[in-house]
C-alpha cells in the first residue's frame, strides 16, 4: 500500500538563528509566524523565500496576539478584536506570498489558539469565518480528532488532519499541557510515534488509539529539532513513505 505524509514545522519563531534553514530540506510544509506571538514582515519575507528555495509548502501560523507568552496561554479579548488580529497576520504572510511569487499553501494557529479552537465550537467558528474572508479554499491546518476537524468537515470547508511526532497524547485526542511532566517526547519516542502515527493510523495512551493524520509535526524549539527533523525524515524514507504537502 502507498504511504504519503505530510512532514511539517513551525518556522520563523528564532531569529538570528539558521534553525529554519537547517529543517527545511527536511520537511514538505511549514508555518511561518506572523507577529501575533513572534515575527515580523523581515522574518516572514525571509522564511517564505527559504521555503520557495527549498519547494516547501508554505502556512500561515496566526496565535493570540500574545508575544508576552509567546502565543501559549488564552487571553481575554474580544471575539472581534481577536478575529481582525488573525485576519491580520494571515493576509501579512498572504500577502509577501504573492510579492515572492509563490501561493500561501494552509493557516495553522499556533499554541493556545490551535488547542482552545481543538476544544472550543465558538474559537473553531470564529477560525473558520476568518479564513472563509481572507483565503477562502485555504487549507486549515489544525488537530487530528478535534472540534476544529468538525467544524471545518460541517461546514466543507478543506482541512488537513495533523498529529505531532514530539508531543504526548491524551486518552480524548488532545495533546498534554506543556505543564505537566512528560508532555515532550524523548528522540526514541518521537521516531517511535512517527512511524504509529504514520503506518499503523495509532498514538499510544493508555492503550493505542486509532489516530488518522495527514500531517505530522515537528516543534522547531524541541531540543535537537534539526538532528530530529534529519531522523524522521530518514526513517518514514527508510519505510517506503512519501513525503509531500497535502
Amino acid at each position: 500500500m502507498h504511504v504519503s505524509i505530510d512532514l511539517n514545522a513551525d518556522l520563523g519563531e528564532h531569529p538570528g538563528t539558521t534553525q529554519d534553514e537547517q529543517i527545511m530540506p527536511f520537511i514538505s510544509s511549514c508555518n511561518i509566524a506572523c507577529g501575533g506571538h513572534i515575527g515580523d514582515e523581515f522574518s516572514v519575507r525571509q522564511t517564505i523565500r527559504l521555503a520557495k528555495q527549498h519547494e516547501v509548502a508554505i502556512g500561515a501560523h496566526p496565535s493570540y496576539p500574545d508575544r508576552e507568552n509567546f502565543g501559549r496561554k488564552i487571553i481575554s479579548i474580544q471575539p472581534g478584536d481577536l478575529a481582525e488580529s488573525i485576519s491580520e497576520q494571515i493576509l501579512l504572510v498572504k500577502r509577501i506570498c504573492e510579492e515572492e511569487g509563490v501561493v500561501l499553501h494552509h493557516v495553522k494557529p499556533h499554541g493556545a489558539l490551535y488547542n482552545h479552537a481543538a476544544a472550543d465550537r465558538f474559537i473553531s467558528e470564529l477560525i473558520l469565518n476568518v479564513l472563509k474572508d481572507v483565503t477562502p479554499g485555504i487549507f486549515w491546518m489544525g488537530l487530528a480528532r478535534s472540534v476544529s476537524k468538525e467544524t471545518a468537515e460541517k461546514k466543507g470547508y478543506p482541512f488537513i488532519a495533523e498529529g505531532f511526532a514530539d508531543r504526548k497524547y491524551e486518552s480524548d485526542g488532545s495533546l498534554r499541557s506543556r505543564s505537566l511532566a512528560g508532555a515532550v517526547l524523548s528522540r526514541d519516542e518521537v521516531i517511535d510515534q512517527v512511524q504509529e502515527l504514520v503506518l499503523n493510523k495509532r498514538v499510544k495512551v493508555e492503550n493505542w488509539m486509532k489516530l488518522e493524520i495527514q500531517s505530522i509535526c515537528l516543534h522547531g524549539d524541541t531540543v535537537g529539532a534539526v538532528t530530529l527533523a534529519k531522523e524522521i525524515n530518514q526513517t518514514l524514507v527508510r519505510k517506503g513513505v512519501d513525503i509531500t504537502a497535502v
